[in-house]
């Protein structure tokens, strides 16, 4: 079928065999896993004809922007995750959805983009060296996108150290810009963090019978993870806002030092300038006009005037 990614059919020992006919793999007792790209329109009927789904449940696995949030289904539960977007020329930040059905035999994903820690859960399952049951699939998922964010996390961290660095050294400093940019995407990663926080919560406090004791406890490492999660990113925001405060002041710095500079000599110059404008008016009067010493003796003085307004600035400490 078009839009079929995988479909597996759990062994019980750790593997699982590919299935070719989804609608008797769905009626087995079997554990099933379907992974769809809900994009396809022949995906679409499918879900829509599925009797365990309801109309609007299968929409939900179908919505163009969904946020990380469980909610309990007719026959099972709708888990929403995100994770990292680690694909070829993407923002990381630009997490990509992953829609879940989950109940105790059956489980089917479904996504736009490429998922990483999918992709790598299907490949271990094939390998015979993964999970034995449906819940166990849904913990290993969440256990894979939870660690798969800890090296965005930690490139983060390591630009804001670059940055903080070239803070440190005078003949270089941070782009701005650069630190602005980094700032969203950390913001854009709490945005979807955090409910994914609270939907594993939620997960953990649904009263159903197919999720073990052993396994709400792995979901609350998972949990107890994304809260070192966010409080990293509340911390990288604040890094950032602090870094460009501090590019702020150093600029609003060296611009005051500069205005300073240029008010002292205007200063400095002032009492020149108004002499020559005075003595550069054209009407008669203007005294040494037939003296050929005039000019000389004018400009000495005005020498002289100078240098006492510097003096009297460097006493005053001005300069």
């Amino acid at each position: 079928m078009e839009g079929l990614l995988h479909a597996l059919v759990l062994d019980g020992q750790g593997g699982a065999t590919q299935v070719t006919d989804l609608t008797q793999a769905l009626k087995d007792e079997a554990p099933v896993w379907l992974h769809f790209d809900y994009t396809s329109e022949a995906v679409q009927r499918f879900l829509s004809q599925l009797e365990f789904l309801q109309e609007w449940e299968w929409q939900a696995l179908l919505a163009e922007e969904t946020r990380p949030r469980v909610t309990r289904a007719n026959h099972g539960l709708l888990l929403f995750l995100r994770g990292v977007n680690l694909n070829p020329r993407q923002n990381p930040e630009d997490m990509v959805s992953v829609r879940c059905f989950v109940s105790k035999n059956v489980l089917i994903t479904c996504r736009k983009r490429v998922l990483i820690s999918i992709e790598d859960l299907r490949n271990a399952l094939l390998d015979g060296n993964s999970v034995t049951t449906i819940s166990d699939l849904i913990c290993a998922l969440i256990d894979r996108l939870t660690h798969r964010m800890q090296d965005t996390l930690w490139q983060v961290e390591e630009q804001l150290d670059d940055f903080e660095e070239q803070l440190d050294k005078e003949e270089s400093q941070p782009d701005y810009h650069q630190i602005t940019l980094l700032r969203r995407q950390v913001i854009s990663l709490k945005r979807y963090i955090k409910p994914q926080r609270q939907a594993i919560y939620d997960l953990i406090d649904t009263k159903v019978s197919w999720l073990s004791l052993e396994q709400r406890r792995l979901l609350g490492e998972a949990n107890n993870t994304l809260s070192r999660y966010i409080e990293e990113l509340e911390a990288s925001i604040e890094r950032a806002q602090v870094l460009q405060q501090s590019i702020a002041n150093q600029l609003n710095e060296q611009l005051n030092q500069r205005m300073y500079i240029m008010s002292v000599v205007a200063a400095l110059f002032l009492p020149l300038g108004f002499l020559t404008g005075l003595l550069g008016v054209n009407i008669g009067g203007i005294p040494g006009t037939e003296n050929p010493w005039s000019f000389s003796i004018f400009v000495i003085a005005l020498v002289v005037l100078t240098v006492a307004v510097a003096v009297l600035f460097k006493r005053r400490k001005w300069i």
